[in-house]
């Protein structure tokens, strides 16, 4: 028998590769498209953080110079009170030196009249005393009162039997508060009990 020609049987294997090659192709060609829409979201992400960071820096900006100028403001606001914190009670004390001044002219005129230059004295007097109310300048005057260390100085004991020991029974000079926190002592004399006779303490 004659040889046959044989047929040719189609290549199988060659099919296959082919089939696989697209589906690495379409694969490829996948993970492209995500690759390049990754990258596209990545770049939106860092315009958007980058417009953020903008935004935060300007704020910031702001905020420190909002913060210098309240500085400003404080350390001028400070220095005013340092000269002027007292300026109302310059005010006060003026109309004070007026009166003194007025009395002191009173006093040297040939005509001065003794009873108008009391008076003049006890209204200059009363203004004064008006002016330390006003902020709160309290005279501390204990006679009579328990001996208080915080707000007496003690000048001298004086044996006193009619006198509870420790009482103040004179003061010297008064002492004085502002706001509560003492300015100046009151001195003053403070009664001890007497000392016993000799016959007693035997």
């Amino acid at each position: 028998m004659a040889d046959e020609p044989q047929k040719e049987q189609p290549d199988v294997e060659l099919q296959g590769e082919v089939l696989q090659g697209d589906v690495v192709d379409t694969s490829i060609e996948l993970e492209l498209e995500e690759a390049v829409e990754t990258e596209q979201n990545l770049g939106r992400l860092l315009e958007e953080a980058k417009s953020k960071a903008d935004e935060n820096w300007d704020l910031l900006m702001r905020a420190r110079a909002e913060l210098d100028n309240v500085r400003r403001r404080q350390k001028k606001e400070l220095e005013n009170a340092h000269k002027y914190g007292i300026e109302k009670f310059v005010r006060e004390l003026l109309p004070i030196k007026d009166s003194l001044e007025l009395g002191l002219t009173a006093a040297l005129s040939e005509s001065a009249d003794v009873a108008n230059l009391l008076q003049g004295t006890e209204m200059t007097l009363s203004l004064f005393t008006s002016a330390m109310d006003k902020f709160e300048i309290v005279a501390l005057n204990p006679e009579g009162e328990r001996f208080n260390p915080e707000f007496h100085q003690a000048m001298s004991m004086v044996p006193s039997p009619d006198v509870e020991p420790n009482t103040v029974i004179t003061v010297i000079q008064k002492g004085y508060t502002l706001n509560g926190r003492l300015v100046r002592p009151a001195m003053v004399m403070v009664a001890q009990a007497p000392a016993k006779p000799v016959d007693e303490q035997a």
